[in-house]
């Protein structure tokens, strides 16, 4: 065993991840090169070090942060990369196999049976189809976590019906009204993952017509908060709209987009769907803090304005 390949998977051995064949041959070596048991003793004192210092939690404020850098690294990626991840390497899977023989022998042989076992059951179940009836296989729902990625979202003119064109290992497509589960899906998966702003927009403009049922409403909420795109945060102000009297999770959502949003126009949008509510406490509030230090003159006229219109508070 060369020190090159121990000193590669020290990190495994100390955190447990390393398989039993392999970690048995990275022991008998350390034993016998004292350059690699000195690195291997300062990774595990390293790792003492790390384990006595607390873990904290992350604030709010960081979490939203750190989505919104993910979503603008996505948008900034060569789509490419993306497959470089998923490409295969043999000569990597063949090393781990190396040290690991039983693990080998027993995919081989789970592979052999499971073969086996899938004809049976294809042939056992196979349905029997008239020579003369056509067949036609049924468009099976897709499944999340086998998307990579949504690739357009197009509606048929004059018509409710809805092309959306989405990545697994391939490109495929499907077609429904916006009444489709299978397409809700899609237009959901599309408005919080994909990685093209546009095809964002267009999800959430569709779903802007759905917006009574819960799960529609709750990617509007998400793609208003951390949409790192202004356009697609003012589609989802639109279809939020209607919910801000009614709604206090979609009241507070505006709301927050009203404070923190970046974008001048967001947040003028997000001011003119709370001036129906502007007597609620926590509107009145924010409305005060706004006409009282807000950067915007806009923003703090606007305030201004709407507080002069309500009632005295005794």
């Amino acid at each position: 065993m060369k020190c090159e390949w121990v000193r590669e998977n020290i990190t495994l051995q100390v955190y447990g991840e390393l398989p039993d064949d392999a970690r048995h041959e990275l022991e008998q070596h350390v034993a016998r090169c004292a350059d690699c048991a000195a690195e291997l003793k300062a990774e595990q004192d390293f790792h003492a070090l790390l384990s006595q210092a607390p873990a904290g939690e992350p604030s709010p404020n960081l979490l939203a942060a750190s989505r919104m850098r993910l979503q603008e690294a996505l948008e900034t990626t060569e789509q490419g990369r993306f497959w470089h991840r998923l490409a295969f390497d043999p000569a990597n899977w063949l090393r781990q196999v190396r040290f690991s023989p039983a693990l080998a022998s027993v995919i081989l042989i789970f592979g052999f049976a499971a073969g086996i076992g899938t004809t049976y059951k294809i042939l056992a179940h196979q349905p029997q189809i008239a020579a003369n009836t056509p067949f036609t296989a049924p468009t099976p729902a897709p499944a999340e976590a086998s998307i990579t990625g949504i690739r357009s979202i197009t509606q048929q003119p004059g018509s409710d019906k809805i092309d959306i064109k989405y990545d697994t290992v391939s490109t495929l497509e499907t077609q429904g009204s916006l009444n489709d589960q299978r397409i809700q899906q899609l237009l959901l998966f599309a408005a919080h993952n994909n990685y093209n702003s546009g095809v964002r927009m267009d999800s959430v403009d569709l779903l802007t017509q759905k917006p009574d049922v819960s799960q529609v409403r709750d990617a509007l909420v998400y793609a208003l908060r951390y949409d790192t795109n202004p356009g697609v945060r003012l589609k989802a102000l639109d279809g939020l709209g209607s919910f801000v009297k009614d709604d206090v999770h979609v009241r507070d959502a505006v709301l927050e987009a009203l404070v923190n949003d970046s974008n001048p126009g967001v947040r003028t949008e997000a001011l003119r769907l709370i001036e129906p509510v502007k007597a609620d406490g926590s509107v009145r509030g924010v409305l005060m803090t706004l006409a009282a230090k807000d950067q915007s003159q806009y923003i703090k006229s606007q305030a201004r304005t709407m507080l002069a219109q309500l009632p005295e508070i005794d």
